[in-house]
This record gives structure tokens, C-alpha cells and sequence, in this order.
């Protein structure tokens, strides 16, 4: 491995004027669970490693029922499911929070990078977009904002410039009769990458009899995690059915767009879409109902 800088900005604007200087030959880090591992398997090559672990905004986790959850992008995912209030009140996103490696990794790795890293398996990334989450990007222009559902363009590229970098993630609070769930599919416990994973988000009535609107991504099968939008838009004044269910299923399965690889086919992963989207509907549809 070649040599290369290190460091450690304390605040917003330090951290952007080391990512201009450097451009594309700078990386942030953040856990490094996925950074460390590409530089030393030579995946990746930069000159600078800019720590983001003492900016502040990148370290703040909090959560308002009125005003929603905020988490730092170096925010590591234990510090997430371990906060009571937050598992409460977001439990399809700790579904994920609490499935990013072992314990040792979760230590480290953070929704922040693991949303930054764009890997089409990704399992952090589906929670974030069902339950409409926004990135704040900071740059040399100040800081803007984006769906997270724009943020990954690629496998392995985001939307961000060279000189930006993400600060947080802003989740809304969540709604009344609000459930989300987020499952994977693995086919053994040593190989923790994702062959589908599937979130959903639903809002149910009043009556909870039937779905006001719901949302629906997908993981593992397309270069990109997947918002399906006509999935969600499927059931959406929909009385709770199995057929209604099944609707949103399909529209599931047809959005893929899986590959063959040595964790499954093309066949098997959409197939799993279909299974993962029933699962995880009933699994917020119940959710729903106790909130």
C-alpha cells in the first residue's frame, strides 16, 4: 500500500476545504468498514483519509417526535439500536441497524458510509428510503439536501462531488398507524451479503382496515437500491388483502432487475422479491396496527 495522509477536521467547513484541495484523491472516513477494505485490497487509491469522527454534526444522533430522528453520517449503527426511544419509534430502521455485520462491525460501521459505499446489496439503504429520508450534503457552496432514494447512481457511486461529503441523514417522525420492516435473504449465516433484501413502509387508516399509502424498496437486485414507487402506489387506498398484497408484489418483482452471480440467479432473486415484499408488508401492516 502507497502512503497516505491522514486527517482529522474538527469542523463542517475544515472537512470540505480537505476534500477541495485533494479532489477525487480523497476519501471521508467514517467507521472505514468498507473504506479500509478497499484501500488495502488496492480496490481503491487516494492520497488523503479525511476522519470525519470528531466533526460534530457528523457525530449527532438525535431524535424529536416532533421534529424526527437525525443521525450523523459517523454515526455507528450500535449506538442507533441501543437508544431506546429511537427503537421505539423506528423499528424497521433498527431492523437493518441491528443486521450491518456482527457486533464488532456495527462498533464501526455507520448508515452514513454504508449509504455512501453504494453497494446495490446494501442492507441499511431500503429502511432509510421507505421511511423518506433526506441527506444533507455540505460542500464548498454550503450544504443542500436529497432524497435518499437520488443519493446512490451506481454501484459504488453516489451523487455527491468530489469536494462534498454527506453530514447526516433526516428521518421524518413517524406518522400515526405508521409500520415499517426490512428483511434479507442469506443463504447461510457466514455470508452476510444480501442474494434480495426488501423494505416496506406502510400508513394504515384510522380504522386500520385498510392502507393509506405505502412504499417500497428493494436491495440486491439492480446496480442500484431500488425506490418502487407503482409498488407502493399499488396499495394504496387499498383495503388489507392478500390480494392486495400480492398487487404490490408484482409490481415488486417486475421493477428488478437482478444478475446471476455466485449468490444466486436471476430467476431465484426476483422470485425472493416477490417473497420478501409479502413478508415485509404483513411484517409493517402489523407494526401499523400497534402503533
Amino acid at each position: 500500500m502507497k502512503e497516505i495522509d491522514y486527517a482529522v477536521p474538527k469542523s463542517v467547513s475544515e472537512t470540505v476545504s480537505l476534500l477541495a484541495e485533494k479532489g477525487n484523491q480523497a476519501r471521508c472516513l467514517a467507521g472505514g468498514t468498507d473504506l479500509l477494505v478497499q484501500l488495502r485490497g488496492g480496490r481503491r487509491s487516494v492520497e488523503l483519509v479525511v476522519d470525519i469522527k470528531e466533526v460534530p454534526e457528523a457525530n449527532h444522533l438525535s431524535y424529536d417526535p416532533q421534529k424526527g430522528l437525525e443521525i450523523g453520517s459517523a454515526v455507528p449503527c450500535y449506538r442507533i439500536y441501543q437508544d431506546e426511544a429511537i427503537a421505539n419509534a423506528y423499528p424497521g430502521l433498527i431492523d437493518a441497524a441491528a443486521m450491518i455485520g456482527g457486533i464488532q462491525i456495527q462498533g464501526r460501521a455507520s448508515l452514513g458510509g454504508n449509504l455512501c459505499n453504494a453497494a446495490p446489496s446494501a442492507d441499511g439503504i431500503p429502511p432509510l428510503i421507505v421511511l423518506e429520508s433526506t441527506c444533507v450534503i455540505a460542500g464548498p457552496n454550503g450544504t443542500r439536501e436529497m432524497p435518499v432514494e437520488d443519493f446512490c447512481t451506481a454501484p459504488g457511486r453516489n451523487a455527491m462531488q468530489d469536494n462534498e461529503f454527506l453530514v447526516s441523514l433526516r428521518i421524518p417522525s413517524p406518522k400515526q398507524r405508521q409500520g415499517a420492516n426490512y428483511l434479507r435473504f442469506i443463504p447461510r449465516n457466514e455470508m452476510d451479503i444480501a442474494v434480495a433484501g426488501v423494505g416496506s413502509s406502510v400508513v394504515l387508516s384510522a380504522d386500520k382496515n385498510s392502507i393509506e399509502s405505502a412504499r417500497i424498496s428493494l436491495a440486491s437486485v439492480a446496480p442500484t437500491p431500488l425506490f418502487v414507487k407503482e409498488a407502493g402506489d399499488a396499495l394504496a387506498g387499498k383495503a388489507i388483502t392478500e390480494e392486495a398484497i400480492e398487487a404490490a408484489a408484482q409490481a415488486a418483482m417486475a421493477a428488478a432487475k437482478p444478475i446471476t452471480d455466485m449468490r444466486g440467479t436471476i430467476r431465484q432473486r426476483r422470485h425472493l422479491v416477490g417473497v420478501l415484499t409479502r413478508r415485509t408488508l404483513q411484517g409493517a401492516i402489523e407494526r401499523a396496527k400497534e402503533a
